[in-house]
């Protein structure tokens, strides 16, 4: 039980190494707002992978792989991420106050949550992961475990994610002292270039399908 566990959990933490949209906000955030609102872009990123992993966990997976879901889901990940890139970068023009948690009455840590939530319910490339890799994963686990405990066994994964959100929060919070309002501004560009060119690519992915569909009907 504590092997298949522990399996869950680095499988979680593996899972969230490499940089996507969720890791490039927290950093953002972290950068200029300080340890709480990056953690709490990894929060929200969590809560939206919790309501995809109850939805695959009750079969509803299957209205996500449609065409026309497809299509959706592509285009609410490009409106996401294109908006949050452009405010990232307008943010970048605004003066910067390197503080100790005070440093923009308009940055709150609701809005840091409810970014991550965004990013990660909207994000194309999250939901084929939970369809994808968890279904797998949930297909194995139930020739061995009763469907009680599946959920218990995949919580687990959480507590990798939680793992990593909690490495990169704190690192980013310790390291901002280190950084200066020049770094910071340039990051933020970076960072907005970066979440607009994730949302660009769904984009074209949506405007493909799009017209795979009206050709071919498929």
């Amino acid at each position: 039980m504590a092997s298949d566990l522990m399996s869950y959990i680095l499988l979680g933490f593996s899972l969230s190494v490499p940089v996507g949209a969720i890791t490039v906000e927290m950093i953002k955030r972290g950068l200029l707002n300080g340890f709480w609102h990056a953690w709490l872009v990894g929060v929200g990123g969590m809560s939206a992978d919790v309501v995809l992993m109850l939805l695959i966990y009750f079969g509803v997976a299957n209205l996500l792989t449609g065409p026309a879901a497809q299509i959706t889901i592509w285009l609410c990940g490009f409106v996401v991420l294109v908006y949050l890139g452009i405010g990232s970068i307008r943010e970048a023009f605004r003066k910067i106050e390197l503080g100790s948690g005070r440093e923009r009455r308009s940055d709150s840590l609701a809005k840091a949550y409810l970014a991550g939530f965004a990013i990660a319910i909207s994000n194309p490339l999250n939901i084929i992961f939970w369809i994808s890799i968890y279904g797998s994963v949930l297909a194995t686990t139930l020739q061995s475990v009763s469907g009680g405990k599946i959920l218990f066994y995949s919580s687990a994964i959480f507590i990798g994610i939680a793992i990593w959100d909690l490495v990169i929060a704190g690192s980013v919070h310790f390291g901002r002292g280190f950084a200066g309002e020049r770094f910071m501004k340039w990051f933020s560009i970076a960072a907005g270039l970066a979440l607009i060119s994730f949302g660009l690519s769904f984009g074209w992915q949506a405007a493909a399908k799009l017209i795979s569909l009206m050709i071919y009907g498929n």
